[in-house]
């Protein structure tokens, strides 16, 4: 019984253990929602864009925090500059090995293509000097693994027309380098030499790249590419145009208030889940069963059964309630040092009417949207302002130092999955009671062999005795 006893306490701990472990789960999941949600300014500057023709011209917000409009005229897309053979190659397969098509080897090639900004890739050391893309060739490669190695890793695409035995060369990005070519091929073999190509695009087989050319908002405006960015917005154009497109913005409500939405439905589930655990009934009587109980039991009564013992293991917990408490504080109280939208009713966000509910949101959907419609950086600012004093930070960062605070309480008492018993409070007293329990098996055992040494002597003196008595007994007859 005694045995027993300390058996049923370790479960008991380690049941406890892993409530305590299921509530800092949760927090980390509400702590992850409000960094990714509310607590990030993207999620508040989504926006729908209207595009008068959209088969021209594309436009998505990136980082502007204001709506925005304008007008757009392409007047020319940006284009790639090319190369190809200036006459017919002798090479006639390109899956055979350089050496068998005559190529020298070994021999390094180096290939210098026009970046997305419309320059070069430079030197690590001096930013200045242009880094080309380099390869050495072996007489085992073959011409289509070489082929492969560069359009895979260089600045462009290297393509080889077996019908016409002429090859090409498309730079990958597009955009005109104002002081040169985009392209330029060296070595110091004859690999491109064989493939009938010049050392740059300017010269024969190749044509220039050229920048995109749009007036914008009644601006002349080049750019390498057509896709680009101007005052926070993303523009892609797609075709040229005769008349002019017209765009414009407005908050993304709905996609606003989604990420508004997750983070009170978030708040609720702790709320509740804090809750039931806090107010959960103990059953004194219900104790953990042993492996002997279990056996004399189906297994439906086993679960019935543990249901109660397992309830109310954080019954009343002061860390829980405190934790509680301090939360609803933080999201309660205006944040000082801004004006306008300052607390959560003047989102439309309010307490439920059943003070049972431990302070559960209710949001007034028509009042935040109009608030999102009207200001939804205000919204932001509320939610992460920053400042010394607790009083001036914003209504998430309050909340995440809550929750980050009371994780690490709880993860002092209960430890994480993978760690060891003697890091936490909970598991040195699991470490205790295997303890007690190895040293009170190892009594019972030497209990047991005394027990059995004695009984075993008393049976041999039983057997003597009645030895004995047979003896004398055949005397008398």
């Amino acid at each position: 019984m005694p045995l027993d006893k300390l058996t049923q306490k370790k479960q008991s701990s380690e049941w406890q253990r892993d409530d305590y472990r299921s509530i800092n789960t949760a927090l980390s999941e509400l702590d992850t929602l409000i960094r990714d949600g509310i607590g990030k300014i993207s999620s508040f500057i989504k926006k729908k864009v209207s595009v008068s023709n959209p088969d021209a011209i594309s436009v998505k917000n990136i980082n502007s925090t204001t709506d925005f409009t304008g007008n757009i005229k392409v007047n020319s897309l940006a284009k790639a500059a090319t190369m190809s053979s200036t006459e017919k190659t002798a090479v006639t397969d390109a899956k055979k090995k350089l050496s068998e098509l005559g190529f020298t080897t070994p021999q390094e090639i180096t290939i210098l293509a026009v970046n997305k900004e419309g320059g070069f890739d430079t030197v690590d050391n001096d930013g200045v000097t242009p880094k080309p893309y380099t390869l050495t060739l072996n007489a085992e490669d073959t011409l289509e693994s070489v082929i492969n190695k560069i359009n895979a890793n260089s600045g462009v695409t290297l393509f080889f027309d077996q019908n016409s035995q002429n090859f090409s060369i498309t730079a990958k990005n597009t955009g005109d380098v104002k002081d040169g070519p985009e392209i330029k091929l060296g070595g110091s073999g004859d690999f491109f030499a064989a493939l009938k190509l010049s050392s740059n695009n300017e010269e024969a087989g190749g044509t220039k790249g050229e920048n995109v050319s749009i007036t914008y908002n009644g601006l002349d405006i080049s750019r390498p590419s057509n896709t680009f960015q101007i005052n926070g917005a993303e523009i892609t154009v797609k075709q040229k145009t005769m008349d002019t497109v017209t765009f414009s913005s407005t908050a993304d409500v709905d996609a606003i208030l989604d990420t508004v939405t997750q983070f009170v439905n978030k708040y609720n589930e702790i709320i509740k889940k804090v809750q039931d655990k806090t107010g959960e009934a103990k059953y004194r009587s219900f104790t953990p069963l042993t492996a002997e109980q279990k056996k004399a039991m189906t297994e439906d009564e086993v679960k019935l059964w543990e249901e109660k013992a397992k309830s109310g293991t954080l019954r009343s917990n002061s860390t829980l309630k405190s934790l509680l408490t301090t939360m609803r504080s933080s999201l309660y109280t205006a944040v000082d040092g801004i004006t306008g939208k300052n607390n959560l009713s003047s989102l439309g966000i309010t307490t439920t009417k059943n003070y049972l509910e431990g302070g559960k949101l209710t949001i007034d959907e028509d009042k935040l949207r109009a608030v999102i419609s009207e200001d939804p950086n205000a919204i932001y600012n509320m939610f992460m302002a920053d400042g010394s004093e607790k009083s001036d930070k914003g209504l998430a960062r309050r909340l995440r130092d809550d929750i980050q605070s009371s994780m690490k309480v709880i993860t002092e008492k209960a430890g994480k999955a993978g760690f060891v018993n003697n890091s936490f409070t909970i598991g040195k007293l699991v470490n205790g009671l295997d303890t007690r329990i190895s040293t009170f098996e190892a009594k019972l055992t030497k209990l047991e062999s005394r027990y059995y040494s004695q009984f075993t002597a008393m049976e041999k003196a039983i057997q003597k005795a009645n030895s004995q008595s047979a003896s004398l007994a055949s005397y008398f007859s």
